[in-house]
């Protein structure tokens, strides 16, 4: 019997023991599981630490110049702050009828450092500039306002070839007033959708620029235009020296556009014009006793007083023009920044006729901000154009409908 007892209780002993083992077995795989979980989130903070330690070594070596920059503005705005030099420059400026795009950007920018961008002057400087400018001749100062304007908090898109390399978008700020400012690059229309601040059809069309930029709804010498007999014989002369180079093309939402290096000369009567930008129109927007061609392209020129001409090549179909073919096999199909191609040149005199004979007239930028005091000269002779390029200018219809000549004449050579 006690044999028996005995028996039972090594029985059971060992039992007990068994099951404490097994126990302290699943114990330790439950602490060696925790401690290789916490094993790995120790490494992840550790590399979390050398990335942090490195970012912030770069910061440092960054640091003193871009406190050397700050220290510059806070110098520059502490000069200013005390608003002398901007009363003798606002009371300078009330004796100008008009000021140009660059004096009012000017003008938005010392407001800037002085009162700030709380400033509603400031503001409205700003947009003036915006206003007044046209993209081909003045990108920096567009630039500068739009970029102004949505630090300040205004509902502005910043265009892409404004920012910097590698930055998408502007920091989004805080609007200070969300109903004000549709002199930047977009609003919502009626259908609710995003629409850029001009374009050629419904709600955005020509017929409604007015409301927006005062000049294109109010101007009296508007283009384009009709070309209509009779004519006035001018004794203007009209030369092109246009030289190769680097070809740099842009899709700008409204058009195709091919932006100049320097060297490229318009003379008109001696007066050299720096050839700026060219770009095109589908239909051309200059019509001849009333027919449009199947495109124009419009070489944009200014002089060392900032006064614009415009030197007008209309494409009828025909054969396959050889500058459009290069042109179009770089040409951006849709909106975007401007393309530099890489090893490709372009001369834009390949696009002009033999002979330059034209009609004058004093006219306006054709898209906003209409501005006027512009001299166009529209040559006689078309160039061709194959129907296959016509149809493969990504644009089905860019053209402002002729404008009133009120009362102006037009020469011919």
């Amino acid at each position: 019997m006690k044999r028996l007892i005995l028996e039972i209780l090594l029985v059971l002993g060992l039992g007990g023991a068994g099951a404490f083992g097994y126990m302290a077995h699943k114990k330790g795989a439950e602490s060696g599981a925790q401690l290789a979980e916490l094993t790995e989130k120790a490494e992840a903070a550790e590399k979390k630490v050398e990335e942090t330690s490195e970012e912030l070594e770069k910061l440092q070596k960054d640091a003193p110049p871009l406190q050397a920059k700050a220290l510059q503005l806070e110098a520059l705005r502490e000069a200013l702050v005390n608003g002398e030099t901007l009363r003798d420059l606002e009371a300078a400026y009330k004796k100008e009828k008009t000021l140009s795009p660059e004096r009012h950007a000017g003008l938005g920018a010392l407001r800037l450092l002085t009162k700030g961008g709380d400033d509603p002057a400031t503001i409205e400087a700003f947009k003036k500039a915006l206003d007044a400018a046209d993209w081909g001749s003045r990108r920096n100062l567009i630039c500068a306002s739009q970029k102004a304007l949505a630090s300040a908090g205004q509902d502005v898109k910043v265009l892409s070839e404004c920012l910097p390399q590698g930055v998408s978008k502007m920091p989004e700020a805080e609007p200070k007033d969300k109903s004000a400012d549709k002199a930047g690059q977009g609003d919502k229309g009626k259908d609710g959708k995003k629409h850029t601040h001009w374009g050629y059809e419904g709600e955005m069309g020509p017929d409604n620029w007015g409301k927006e930029f005062a000049m294109c709804g109010r101007g009296r010498s508007q283009s384009p235009v009709d070309i209509r007999g009779p004519f006035e014989k001018t004794k203007s002369v009209v030369t092109a020296a246009y030289q190769n180079g680097p070809l740099r093309i842009i899709n700008n939402g409204h058009t195709i556009q091919v932006n100049v290096a320097e060297g490229s000369k318009l003379r008109i009567d001696s007066m050299p014009y720096d050839l700026l930008q060219f770009h095109f129109h589908r239909p051309s927007e200059e019509t001849v006793d009333g027919k449009p061609s199947a495109m124009v392209a419009h070489f944009v020129h200014k002089n060392k007083e900032g006064k614009l001409a415009v030197l007008a090549v209309l494409f009828r179909e025909g054969n396959e023009n050889p500058g459009l073919k290069q042109l179009w096999e770089h040409a951006p199909k849709k909106e975007g920044p401007e393309v530099a191609v890489e090893g490709v040149n372009f001369n834009p005199a390949n696009l002009l006729p033999r002979e330059l004979e034209f009609w004058s007239y004093d006219g306006s930028l054709t898209t906003p901000p209409c501005t006027e005091g512009v001299k166009f000269f529209i040559l006689k002779t078309p160039v061709n154009i194959a129907r296959e390029q016509v149809e493969q200018f990504p644009f089905k219809r860019n053209a402002r409908p002729v404008q009133p000549l009120n009362g102006r004449q037009i020469s011919a050579s």
